[in-house]
């Protein structure tokens, strides 16, 4: 995994292209570590992307394949990789970008869904593969692909391992946009900019009322929107952006 940080961005990068980035356990821990570290009062955006040909190809087959554990070992390794990932990146108070560079399969469809915004190159193709290996949708398929993609379409996704491009992810609200690939890096640049002129605070806060009210009933739901919004309130982000109003000018959150 390779960690940069630079203009109040980190930038991560799964580094292993020989597997198309395929994740073991020990490079989940590392990204959730990396989006762990992603403080309100560092940063205004995480980057995730892949080095070379792929964003990443999910598990690594070969690591599956040498393992020797029972079930409470490997209910405490998925949880402590994977679910950890999960967790890291429905919590993290910075806006996440994935620029996915290439391939999307498996968790790395899910680190896709999980992230707040999502661009592909349009040559990038998109799997829910787990099936193919036995396995079912982790890294919080189960719960967050129905959610964007509709119940329907995610059983079909997830039951048949099929591949599909960028422009049906983009169209079934996987990702925000397919752009080819020359303009990958510029649109990235573009959302992270003006993600850097927004209060990252309140963003944290969105995120927050939007994940824990993902399985609320209403009425719970409002209440806790409303006890963030009291936050909001008490915010010097709110106070900024009623002078800047008032005053005639571009409100500063830094």
């Amino acid at each position: 995994m390779q960690v940069d940080s630079a203009d109040g961005v980190l930038e991560i990068t799964f580094d292993r292209p020989g597997v198309m980035n395929a994740f073991t356990p020990e490079t989940a821990e590392e990204l959730a570590d990396a989006i762990e570290d992603a403080t309100v009062s560092e940063y205004h955006a995480v980057v995730l992307t892949g080095q070379g040909p792929a964003f990443s190809a999910g598990g690594d087959i070969e690591a599956m394949a040498e393992r020797r554990e029972g079930p409470q070992e490997a209910f405490d390794r998925i949880s402590e990789t994977f679910g950890r990932v999960v967790e890291a990146m429905l919590e993290c108070p910075v806006p996440i970008v994935a620029k996915i560079n290439g391939d999307a399969v498996g968790a790395g469809l899910a680190i896709a869904a999980l992230s707040d915004f999502a661009y592909a190159s349009e040559d990038a193709t998109f799997s829910c593969a787990f099936v193919r290996v036995g396995l079912i949708p982790d890294t919080g398929g189960t719960f967050l692909l129905p959610k964007l993609v509709g119940l329907r379409t995610a059983k079909q996704l997830a039951f048949t391992g099929e591949f599909f491009d960028a422009d049906r992810a983009a169209n079934l609200d996987l990702i925000n946009e397919a752009v080819p690939a020359a303009n990958l890096e510029e649109r990235v640049t573009e959302t992270v900019e003006r993600l850097g002129r927004r209060p990252t605070s309140t963003i944290g806060l969105m995120k927050r009322g939007m994940h824990e009210n993902l399985g609320r009933h209403w009425g719970e739901a409002l209440e806790y929107e409303n006890l963030l919004q009291v936050q909001a309130y008490t915010s010097d982000a709110h106070e900024e952006g009623v002078s800047a109003f008032l005053e005639g000018r571009k409100p500063d959150f830094d």
